[in-house]
């Protein structure tokens, strides 16, 4: 019995499949072959039965890297407005902490999507997820947590939910209801936790909640107002994740293991504690190195501990419009080499195995037969470039479940 033709074959000089327990998985010469939407070929061409040609209904000839499609899985893209006047502030020695009690930061951004209606929040965020893809994303997560109230926050996951279908790709939708006090609760943070939890289930049954997310920060939501939110999330089947430990340590990260969160971002804070609860749940560390850099922060990560621990390193940009302005993920993949000196293999698996990971999502981060045929063709032939390069335009296709992206 002859097999099926192929819906889509793509042939290039180096395939960076990351299909192994270290390296890069280079295969030479290689040739990458898809059918409803999932790899059945990875490997060299001359492991091809036959012509090419005669393979597949279309035949790509790349000339660059293949690698997996990359992996955004921490962003706040979908926002109105920006906070360049808070930008100036830092410079000028105000704190992250200082303008938040001042009214600014994240409510400064409330006040603007709440300003907005659904058709123009997707207006203003559209542009900031097709710059991702434009620089090799093909699965996007999105947190709310710029409306602080229930229309608002729908809102935010229904923009987020038009722009996957707008854009062609997968867009995973984070409940981060929990991000601020909205000034209508202020001062009484317990009860807007009611509010926020009351929201939830309904939200859920509208198909617009991935997973659920909080902000555990002394400017934010403490750890015991973090595990009610937790708890709730628990109780209808969704995953958590957190914001961790980024300016203090109050032992987030170990909170969101307790729960199996799928994650737990910035941890620049997390105790060696923290780091040992994550190796046992299997809870993933996204590095945020825009935010880092933005906020000119000098403690790092504890890098070393989630190397000792086996704990696997996701990278993010978290595009948000007060701490990190960044449209691209290979350049947060840039930083985190630089900042954080991840080394470029770790900054591709960190954007790709383990920011799927992160996500919950195992069918992707990989170029393995029978995964998503999800994959990004660099104008470069070295891995190590795509960590090297400050900038430029080197994406040349993108390809999310076989279907190559506008």
């Amino acid at each position: 019995m002859t097999e099926p033709r192929y819906d889509g074959l793509l042939l290039a000089p180096v395939l960076a499949t990351l299909d192994a327990a270290s390296g890069y998985g280079l295969v030479e010469d290689g040739a990458l072959a898809w059918r409803d939407g999932l790899l059945a070929y990875v490997g060299p061409r001359s492991g091809l039965s036959g012509d090419p040609v005669s393979l597949a209904d279309e035949v790509v000839e790349a000339d660059g890297l293949v690698t997996p499609g990359l992996v955004d899985c921490h962003t706040h893209a979908v926002f109105a407005g920006d906070r360049a006047a808070e930008f100036e502030l830092r410079l000028q020695g105000a704190s992250y902490a200082d303008i938040a009690r001042a009214g600014g930061g994240i409510l400064s951004t409330v006040r603007a999507v709440r300003a907005c209606d659904e058709d123009a929040l997707l207006r203003a965020s559209e542009p900031r997820a097709l710059a991702l893809l434009r620089d090799g994303v093909t699965t996007l997560e999105v947190k709310s947590g710029y409306g602080l109230d229930f229309e608002n926050e729908r809102k935010m996951l229904r923009v987020a939910r038009a722009l996957g279908a707008r854009l062609g790709i997968d867009v995973r939708t984070t409940y981060l209801a929990a991000h601020a006090l909205p000034p209508e609760f202020a001062g009484d943070a317990d009860a807007y936790l009611d509010a926020a939890i009351d929201w939830l289930p309904r939200l859920r049954a509208e198909g617009l909640v991935d997973a659920v997310d909080a902000f555990c920060e002394g400017i934010g939501f403490s750890p015991a107002q973090t595990r009610r939110m937790f708890e709730a999330a628990r109780a209808l089947g969704l995953p958590v994740k957190l914001h961790a430990d980024q300016l203090s340590d109050l032992g987030g990260a170990a909170l969101a293991a307790e729960f199996g969160g799928l994650s737990a971002d910035h941890i620049e804070y997390t105790s060696e504690r923290g780091v040992r609860a994550m190796a046992a749940a299997g809870t993933v560390a996204v590095l945020l190195p825009g935010a880092f850099h933005v906020l000119r922060e000098t403690r790092l990560p504890p890098l070393d501990l989630l190397r000792a621990h086996g704990v696997p390193m996701a990278v993010a940009t978290d595009c948000n419009p007060g701490t990190s302005p960044l449209l691209s993920l290979r350049h947060a993949m840039q930083l985190a080499c630089t900042h954080f000196r991840l080394t470029p293999e770790e900054a591709l698996r960190g954007a790709t195995l383990h920011a799927a990971r992160a996500l919950g999502l195992h069918d992707r981060g990989v170029l393995r037969v029978g995964l998503r045929a999800d994959l990004a063709v660099w104008r470069m032939r070295e891995p190590a470039a795509l960590c090297y390069w400050l900038g430029g335009q080197w994406l040349d296709a993108a390809y999310a479940g076989g279907r190559r992206l506008a």
